[in-house]
């Protein structure tokens, strides 16, 4: 990609254990941290809901942390969309191992969805992408890039099973009229806006805080809250990387001239069409299909990037295929589009079984969907996984502990390294390290994956942590003497 991208992922946790899923998300996060099997705990606290301990970074550049009482995990700052796919992945993999490692696997287990079913809650899959502070954010590009991102959840919704009453009563979802026994989106009917800053309440198609983690005179980091939490590889992949590309558009001024005349009731209204029609209404007046739209953002983009990249051409592709599949048959989309093949696969059990969509069994297998555990989730077996983005096993594994090597994530985890075993505190961020009484090491550069100077800013440290000692003893026996 030409830009860095991450993602932060909220699991729930599903326990028959009588201590319920905070118990086991504790337990879980502390064996990541552990005698530092996988990371650093944080040492200091860094909000006001996360006191020392609540979380940490992870050695491959990610992060791994509590919110709200959701064990959330961060990927690193990635590149390539195959690096995102395959931390994405890892942080499943973290999951999977801490179940059966601690003996919670029988009574224990995590889902990469967004919507709880029984209390009507949502949580979220944040996406993360860097943005040149040059890009022209006028009103006509952000009007594009929201129609962009509102209509992309026809290839990229999870699906989900009906609505949610509990939210309804809180509230929380504006009722369409016309209810659905199956949505395309899991997060449509929780946002309320198409642009605002928070990301707990009101929530946005766009988030619009200019927080960049990195060097602010130069990068922006647009950050999504409204998606949902991909399972299919090939739905991750064109989650993020035609939003990469519509963004490639937005920073050399080439996005169609297009707006929506209400997003955030277009976004509700096609989650909860399945079955199309899929019109969507044009601040011009004009009707047109959401298919044809998001082929404009495609024929600007293939005609700009085609043959930069091998993966950029391979993406190209897919998404050609998938707006195909939706312009006539989406059934070709199984196994490349999460939604679809979600939607595919109940109604054959449905059908085998002789029940209603309204039967709690078929939540249940809704779940089971978005199961973090292999063994137990029903989307893999179904993934038609386009060749760039399959990743063997020793890949895989790579991810767990070794970050990308071409981002800044590189450069945090050699430090990570150094510090690991020092008796000193420090503190660890996304764009900088600190210790007590020492300047901090900046890493204002994602692009950057070397630690310019980290060995002697220890060096420096350690220096002074050992001349605080010496001074220390010394008082202690002049106090004595």
């Amino acid at each position: 990609m030409n830009r860095i991208v991450g993602l932060e992922t909220e699991y729930g946790c599903l326990s028959s254990d009588p201590a319920g899923p905070p118990a086991a998300v504790a337990r879980v996060r502390n064996w990541m941290f552990e005698q530092n099997r996988f990371g650093l705990a944080d040492m200091h606290q860094r909000d006001w809901d996360e006191p020392a301990g609540n979380g940490g970074f992870l050695f491959n550049g990610g992060r791994c942390y509590v919110d709200m009482g959701h064990l959330e995990i961060c990927t690193p700052e990635c590149l390539s969309l195959r690096d995102l796919l395959r931390f994405d992945r890892a942080g499943d993999d973290l999951l999977s191992a801490a179940t059966h490692e601690l003996g919670l696997a029988e009574q224990v287990s995590f889902v990469r969805n967004n919507v709880d079913y029984y209390s009507g809650a949502t949580f979220g899959c944040h996406e993360n992408y860097l943005v040149r502070r040059g890009a022209p954010l006028n009103e006509a590009n952000v009007q594009s890039l929201l129609a962009f991102l509102t209509l992309r959840v026809l290839y990229t919704g999870a699906g989900r099973v009906r609505s949610t009453p509990g939210a309804e009563s809180r509230g929380d979802i504006i009722k369409l009229g016309v209810d659905s026994d199956f949505q395309i989106s899991q997060r449509a009917d929780y946002i309320n806006n198409d642009l605002f800053e928070w990301v707990q309440f009101n929530r946005a198609i766009i988030n619009t805080r200019d927080e960049p983690l990195a060097d602010p005179s130069r990068f922006r980091r647009l950050h999504l809250i409204h998606g949902d939490t991909s399972v299919l590889p090939a739905t991750l992949a064109l989650k993020c990387g035609t939003a990469s590309l519509v963004l490639d558009l937005l920073e050399i001024d080439k996005l169609p001239q297009v707006a929506l005349a209400d997003a955030v009731f277009t976004f509700r209204t096609l989650s909860h069409q399945p079955n199309g029609p899929w019109l969507v209404q044009l601040a011009d007046g004009r009707e047109v299909p959401a298919a044809e739209v998001l082929r404009w953002f495609y024929a600007a983009a293939e005609k700009e990037f085609r043959g930069r990249d091998t993966e950029t051409d391979a993406l190209l592709g897919i998404w050609d295929r998938v707006l195909a599949g939706l312009e006539t048959n989406v059934e070709n989309l199984v196994g490349l589009v999460d939604w679809v093949t979600k939607r595919w696969l109940y109604t054959q059990f449905l059908a085998q079984e002789n029940l209603p969509w309204t039967d709690p069994w078929l939540r249940a297998q809704d779940l089971e969907f978005h199961a973090v555990d292999p063994a137990r989730n029903l989307a893999w077996p179904l993934a038609c996984t386009p060749e760039p983005w399959v990743i063997s096993p020793k890949e895989q594994h790579a991810a767990l502990l070794t970050p990308p090597a071409d981002t800044r994530a590189a450069a945090r985890s050699s430090v990570m390294r150094l510090l690991e075993g020092q008796s000193f505190r420090y503190f660890v961020d996304w764009e900088a390290m600190d210790v007590e009484g020492a300047e901090s090491l900046q890493l204002l550069n994602p692009f950057e994956p070397q630690a310019s100077g980290a060995e002697a800013w220890l060096r420096k440290i350690s220096a002074q942590q050992a001349r605080r000692e010496r001074e220390a003893r010394a008082s202690i026996s002049e106090g004595e003497a």
